[in-house]
């Protein structure tokens, strides 16, 4: 009987580990097909709320991208939401050193991850990208959300006020994901340009619950 009740405990344990601390194997993408959305899960080190692209120190126009991420009553703020971004260099391109590995060799080394404070709040510092080089579309920032439950999904890229090729889609698109539009006024402060994009988690995301 004790060496049953010991079996039975060894088993269990794993599931009583994960459960202590509130997490959860299970990743559940929602709104859509996304290509690529599988890379938030990439991240090797220990998160937090700030979090320096690899480009910060290269040449070109310095960034201060943050926001705070809401709950879906647009109101609460929302910790532990791991925020996913990657863009271009200044050439319009996605770069690579040769090592990476994962999405990695798709979205380049420019990217990075942070998980929200207990305000909700998330910050990057990295390069102003540039438009493809074939000026197709706007510079902008790709997004991926990670929630505490597991639910991850892409919101619409950040672009930037006052680029020559935004459309109507990026000044005023309709049902914008995560509830804002992310078309950014970048307002200077000493060396560096700062942006806010603000997210409302599920906000017109198809098939959240």
């Amino acid at each position: 009987m004790r060496r049953t009740c010991s079996i039975i405990i060894l088993l269990f344990l794993p599931v009583m580990i994960l459960g202590c601390k509130g997490q959860t194997s299970e990743h559940r993408l929602v709104g859509g097909p996304c290509e690529g959305c599988e890379a938030i899960f990439e991240y090797e080190t220990k998160l937090t709320s700030v979090d320096t692209l690899p480009d910060f120190e290269e040449e070109g126009r310095r960034m201060k991208l943050s926001g705070t991420v809401y709950q879906n009553d647009g109101k609460t703020p929302a910790r532990d939401v791991v925020v996913y971004i990657y863009h271009t260099n200044q050439d319009g391109i996605y770069p690579t050193r040769g090592d990476e590995k994962g999405w990695g060799r798709r979205h380049g080394y420019i990217r990075g991850w942070a998980r929200t404070d207990r305000n909700g709040r998330y910050t990057f510092y990295t390069l102003k990208p540039a438009p493809y080089p074939g000026r197709s579309e706007p510079a902008h920032v790709h997004y991926t959300i990670l929630e505490p439950d597991g639910k991850y999904y892409w919101l619409g890229s950040v672009h930037f006020k006052g680029d020559s090729l935004l459309t109507r889609n990026e000044t005023d698109p309709e049902s914008p994901r995560g509830g804002t539009s992310g078309l950014l006024n970048l307002e200077k402060q000493g060396d560096i340009w700062v942006g806010e994009r603000d997210i409302i988690l599920g906000k017109n995301i198809p098939g959240y619950e």
